[in-house]
């Protein structure tokens, strides 16, 4: 027999390939690969099955196009943004069946387990409550479905990973454990918030990330429930919250199958939207899936967070909670109709109008007229409509913009003339 014929003999007779024993301690898991590598093992390629697609199983959705069972979603937010008010709103959404935030929770009810790392017990039950408060929720509604655990409590901490004397290990018992509770109870969705207080490995660590998140992304196919692992951003300088500014290893993105981003309204979608008052400006934020690689991308939904008194009043003040409520963008449009625009073209031919908001016979003043909208500087919502509605006239071509000589700048400036004449 010659090598290759004994070697072909050797694969056929291995037993087949198990992958290497998971998150041992470092030394052992380097003696069992120098092992591995002296003995051959059997690797077969497994045929494509073809059938009709109409049979395939369609993907198995917890909450809207976020949450899928057997799957990890990463969720990244910077600090004090709201997200464990709206973890809060999303446990009751999907204890309820309800669609508290706008998203559906596909097969009704569903059983949550939110396991906050970094909030003490009564804190978590101000949030609960209040949003409980605020949608109309009572105790019956959500029955044995909810469960609730502070990791600041003793009997409830969390740790899944260690860096001990021998290396980085997975803790295989509190997996174990894990899996064992998510079955008894019967759990479709778990939250872990935050994911760096599950472990105690450097955060920077991406080898050791990587592995811990795909041990939760079995645990989640093992189980069939979805996990959600709440992670912080970076200081970004006000920049905008993506995948890739999470705080850390970069492999906590890199293995959720989704990550979720919450950023703050910034300064130019308050003009936009008209919003009057940084108060009411951070309140506001978005929620958008950055990854969403098994879901059509999603536009970014907004929430407000709403101001909930818990009614427990000690003789000298009660608690004001924050509520993560669904929140629409104004339109500015609404109520305008064909009419409004025929009265304000008919202003704007009968005179000169600039195109610049600074200039004292700006065209917004013949929108403000018939709108019954002030154009005075002091009124900054009602200008950002104005500017909002002249925006899109001038884009559909109702009205247009035409440069004229002015004498007294010696130079030509911008007007705003009537484009397409609506009858």
């Amino acid at each position: 027999m010659n090598a290759a014929t004994d070697m072909q003999a050797r694969f056929d007779a291995a037993p087949p390939f198990e992958g290497y024993p998971y998150a041992e301690p470092a030394a052992s898991r380097r003696a069992v690969r120098g092992v591995l590598e002296a003995k051959p093992v059997k690797i077969s390629a497994t045929p494509f099955n073809w059938r009709d697609p109409r049979t395939i199983p369609t993907r198995p959705w917890v909450f809207g196009r976020w949450l899928l069972r057997g799957t990890v979603t990463a969720v990244v937010a910077p600090g004090g943004v709201g997200k464990s008010s709206f973890m809060a709103s999303l446990v009751l959404s999907l204890t309820t069946g309800r669609a508290l935030l706008g998203k559906s929770v596909w097969g009704g009810s569903q059983r949550a387990w939110y396991w906050n790392l970094e909030d003490d017990s009564e804190e978590l039950e101000r949030q609960v409550q209040a949003a409980a408060i605020h949608y109309k929720v009572c105790e019956d509604e959500c029955g044995d479905r909810l469960f609730i655990d502070s990791g600041m409590e003793e009997q409830h901490e969390l740790c899944t990973a260690v860096n001990g004397p021998e290396g980085f290990m997975i803790l295989k018992p509190v997996i174990a454990g894990l899996e064992a509770e998510l079955k008894t109870r019967g759990i479709d969705v778990l939250i872990v918030d935050p994911f760096v207080s599950s472990h105690s490995i450097e955060e920077n660590d991406n080898n050791a990330i990587d592995a811990i998140v795909k041990e939760w992304a079995r645990l989640a196919k093992r189980v069939g429930c979805s996990i959600v692992l709440v992670h912080h951003s970076k200081k970004l300088g006000g920049t905008k919250v993506t995948a890739e500014a999470s705080r850390g290893a970069s492999s906590l993105v890199a293995a959720a199958r989704s990550t979720l981003v919450l950023n703050r309204m910034d300064d130019q979608e308050a003009e936009r939207f008209m919003i009057d008052g940084d108060d009411e400006k951070r309140r506001l934020f978005t929620v958008q899936d950055d990854k969403h690689n098994r879901a059509p991308a999603e536009k970014a939904e907004w929430y407000r967070m709403a101001s909930v008194d818990l009614g427990n009043f000690d003789g000298e003040h009660s608690d004001n909670v924050g509520v993560v409520t669904q929140w629409t963008p104004p339109d500015a449009f609404a109520g305008v109709t064909p009419d409004h625009l025929r009265r304000v073209q008919g202003i704007i031919a009968g005179s000169e109008f600039r195109e610049s908001s600074q200039a004292g016979n700006w065209a917004g003043n013949a929108v403000a007229t018939v709108l019954g909208l002030s154009a005075e500087k002091h009124a900054k919502a009602d200008r950002q409509r104005i500017s909002n509605i002249l925006r899109e006239w001038l884009a559909n071509g109702a009205l247009r913009v035409e440069r004229r000589a002015d004498p007294t700048k010696g130079r030509d400036v911008p007007y705003v003339v009537v484009g397409d004449v609506v009858e």
